[in-house]
């Protein structure tokens, strides 16, 4: 009996491994938590006990019976999150790197439980004792970071600022991993020779430290840039706003002077009807209607919102290009306004780019935004283009660089974040967008 339980002591660690690898994606779970509980948990137990007696009945150690479960398992992993594989992959490595540490500093324990047992003697797998050690010291790590897990962590994995570091980051998990494997004796025997014993203990130990001030670090950096971007997001918005007051002053300044001209105007008009020029009359007043300033200067109550629509409509008519504008919002929304103002930004953007490049006589912006339901806003935007929409495994790709198209990944990314959901649509045209953004999931 004892044979079948050493080795599935030494595979049980994958439970605490595989709820610290699911707290800081939560949000990103395919299946409700209950259902992923239900089924995963068994079949976890099922897996370790099965592999505890494949290891007795061949007389085999776990590391490779570990690695392949560990490869099962991160596909399954992958298979139940909505995220990138490059975040999946990275994540389920990072962990598995703490705990090949502390499997190192395990195996040290075990050898102090051993020495009574001849140095010439294989061992294949740890003693019960040291067995419920390793297991212990995997779950006191996991409740050390369940915070940090479930808060830093899960902001780190959310934020699209950060996406790109996940390309390189699986590489230092790697590493220590490598190291770890690197250091486990061919012999256990080994261990006993000279001073050998305690500077395996030290360097577990040093080991799991670094890797532990490494992911520290790492989420410092992560924050620090979280919260860059989100500056750089805010001194965007300003911008937009500061430009809408630069374009309203204008106006406002033509208007004035449109008004103090008025009576000129009236007595210029006077003096044609006296002559009865009525061509003079008409060419006239034609002239001065072209003159007084086209002015858009509410579109909503929401001033943020308003600000970003004026902007953009501002550039549209500069251009020449039909502007259509059909939206119901009240001062205060229930969804974040800055997640709002991107979303908004990214697709009209993208919507006078796109008619930029459109036949004049075909162009044209048409938006509508209203609340539904008195906590969720619905986006439609609609423009005309020219050309052909590339698609790649259902990601646009951008028109002016050989990639994926970043501000409909941005609005995704956002969409997502907050539980809402996004469409795309392009037929005859006319590409449309349409987009429901809910409160944040966060607050």
């Amino acid at each position: 009996m004892n044979n079948i339980l050493r080795p599935t002591l030494e595979l049980t660690v994958i439970i605490p491994g595989m709820i610290l690898a699911y707290l800081p994606v939560k949000s990103t779970l395919k299946i409700s938590l209950t259902k992923l509980i239900a089924w995963l948990f068994p079949l976890l137990i099922a897996l370790c006990i099965l592999g505890g007696i494949l290891c007795s009945a061949l007389q085999i150690k776990t590391a490779p019976i570990l690695f392949f479960l560990l490869l099962f398992l991160m596909m399954i992993y992958h298979k139940t999150l909505a995220i990138s594989i490059w975040k999946s992959f990275s994540i389920f490595l990072a962990i598995c790197a703490v705990f090949s540490c502390v499997n190192s500093f395990s195996r040290a324990i075990n050898a102090i439980i051993d020495l009574h047992i001849p140095a010439s003697k294989n061992i294949l797998w740890f003693q019960i004792g040291t067995g419920i050690i390793y297991n212990i010291i995997c779950i006191l790590f996991l409740l050390a970071v369940w915070y940090p897990a479930t808060h830093t962590v899960r902001i780190m994995i959310d934020d699209d600022n950060f996406a790109q570091t996940w390309y390189v980051f699986w590489i230092l998990p790697l590493i220590f991993i490598g190291l770890n494997l690197f250091m486990v004796p061919k012999y256990d025997g080994t261990l006993y020779t000279g001073r050998i014993l305690q500077i395996y203990i030290v360097v577990s130990l040093v080991l799991l430290i670094i890797l532990a001030l490494f992911y520290a670090l790492f989420l410092l950096m992560a924050n620090s840039l979280n919260q860059n971007a989100r500056l750089q997001q805010e001194n965007y918005l300003l911008s937009i706003q500061q430009e809408r007051y630069t374009n309203l002053c204008n106006a406002i300044e033509e208007t004035r002077q449109a008004r103090h001209d008025m009576r000129h105007h009236f007595l210029q008009l006077s003096s044609m009807a006296e002559a009865g020029d009525l061509e003079k009359i008409k060419e006239y007043l034609y002239n001065v209607i072209q003159k007084i300033p086209t002015m858009h200067m509410h579109f909503c109550k929401n001033q943020v919102i308003d600000s970003v629509i004026s902007y953009y409509c501002a550039l549209a008519e500069r251009n020449t290009i039909p502007f259509h504008v059909q939206i119901d919002l009240p001062a205060q929304i229930s969804v974040d306004e800055t997640d709002f103002c991107l979303v908004l930004s990214n697709l009209l953007e993208n919507a006078l780019e796109a008619s930029l490049k459109t036949a004049k006589f075909r162009q044209r912006i048409d938006i509508k935004i209203y609340r539904h339901a008195s906590n969720l806003v619905l986006i439609q935007i609609e423009n005309a283009f020219d050309g052909k929409i590339q698609q790649k495994h259902g990601i646009f790709l951008s028109s002016k660089r050989n990639e994926n198209g970043i501000g409909i990944q941005s609005v995704r990314h956002i969409v997502e974040k907050t539980g809402g959901g996004c469409n795309f649509t392009y037929d005859n045209g006319i590409f449309t967008a349409k987009i429901m953004l809910r409160p944040c999931i966060n607050s």
